[in-house]
């Protein structure tokens, strides 16, 4: 690597914004109870952030092709600070407050909608990575965004459980959101403070449309580029899957509510553990090739043994089984990631990451709706169909190795310069 000072600041940034992000996901499903939202409305609600990712994750790595990592970092930093701080002004409000004339549902999605927009420069910190990295070691350094993540889900959670009433029904409290937007904030000023620029002169993009539909094209129309954003989709939809009904698992074998934050902020200690030192010390060893495809593998075993042993309502097998998951995913990743960055020139970083969050963003949009459907088809019997989401997830993750081993003999680009 280049210079260390740069990535651990990159990492840090990253960290304090994802930690407000692990604050106020869990917190979501009782919100929405409380304001009275549907199933179909709390469901949309909460795909309104990555259908957001989805959609600006491109535009944001195109944008900081031309005019700099930096700026649009810091701009998705101050917009996370403005839309968590809303988001904390509207669950203080009650089922029948009105703020600034309409009631408090239409202003949680706003506060969504604005937080995935903001929070859709994860890209740029991987292009940011891909500035200040070698070759060699690009996948480590991407590493450091998931150890980010699961560092930030590991504590984003624990804080919010401190937010959730020990009364069943009892109303939200808006420090949540609150504590998250100053977490941001702070990320803000050690950016401006810290953050240098990364991205080279002589690597600035020529001027694009901002919204270019082609952008997933070009990245499709590169035989080893496209293999890549088929194997994230899949493999991410799995995970989304085991994700989304993970605390739906956890109450079907009598954990209680309070207590389900506690299981997303193991999968998130087990995340930043094996991806901070697991991953990031395996992977110049190894290689990004060997590396995908073993996460691939461990996945596809973790899924297969989850479903097997669901019908047992063991917790304790549960807690032992989910490492071997979750360290797959934490190995799949940043490979990929890894292997999309040197598959891409220099001034296009940015954007076909981007197309690749975009995946990865499409895939969390479909996983809650395709995990929760199969976690409740049989609802006469739910002992019946609580193993549908691991073992869909497990087919699709043999799909995964097929596709990793079929990524081997692919060319790669040169990202130096």
């Amino acid at each position: 690597m280049k210079s260390k000072s740069p990535l651990l600041i990159i990492f840090v940034t990253v960290f304090i914004d994802l930690l407000g992000f692990g604050i106020v996901l869990p917190l979501l499903p009782r919100y929405g109870e409380y304001f009275g939202l549907d199933r179909l409305t709390l469901g949309l609600l909460m795909a309104s952030f990555s259908a957001m990712q989805f959609v600006f994750a491109p535009l944001w790595g195109r944008l900081s092709d031309r005019i700099g990592r930096r700026p649009v970092l810091l701009v998705g930093l101050a917009g996370s600070m403005v839309f968590y701080g809303l988001f904390g002004l509207a669950t203080s409000l009650g089922n029948e407050s009105q703020l600034l004339g309409l009631s408090v549902v239409p202003w949680l999605f706003i506060t969504r909608i604005g937080a995935g927009i903001a929070g859709a420069t994860i890209p740029t910190a991987q292009a940011y990575i891909a500035d200040s990295t070698t070759a060699e070691g690009r996948g480590k350094g991407m590493a450091l965004i998931g150890a980010a993540f699961g560092i930030g889900f590991t504590f984003g959670p624990l804080l919010g459980a401190l937010f959730v009433s020990d009364k069943l029904g009892g109303p939200p409290s808006p420090m949540a959101g609150y504590v998250a937007s100053g977490l941001s904030a702070f990320a803000f000023l050690w950016a401006v403070a810290r953050l240098p620029e990364s991205l080279k002169p002589g690597n600035v993009a020529a001027p694009r449309r901002w919204l270019n539909v082609g952008a997933m094209g070009r990245a499709f129309s590169h035989r080893g580029t496209g293999l890549l954003m088929l194997t994230i989709f899949l493999t991410t939809l799995a995970f989304a899957q085991f994700e989304v009904t993970l605390s739906l698992l956890t109450k079907f074998m009598g954990l209680a509510d309070k207590k389900n934050f506690h299981i997303y902020a193991y999968v998130g200690f087990v995340l930043a553990l094996s991806q901070g030192l697991i991953v990031r010390r395996l992977l110049p060893r190894l290689g990004d090739f060997r590396m995908s495809l073993i996460g691939t593998v461990l996945m596809t075993l973790g899924l297969v043994l989850i479903a097997v042993t669901c019908g047992q309502k063991d917790l304790w097998l549960l807690f032992a089984i989910v490492p071997i998951n979750v360290l797959g995913y934490s190995a799949l990743t940043p490979s990929l990631q890894a292997m999309l960055s040197l598959r891409t020139s220099a001034d296009e970083q940015g954007e076909i990451l981007g197309v690749g969050q975009s995946m990865s963003a499409l895939a969390r949009i479909a996983g809650p709706l395709l995990g929760i459907w199969l976690f409740k088809l049989d609802k006469l019997q739910p002992a019946n169909s609580v193993a549908l989401p691991y073992w869909a997830g497990a087919g699709l993750m043999l799909l995964g190795v097929l596709l990793v081993l079929s990524l081997r003999s692919q060319p790669t680009k040169s990202t130096e310069t």
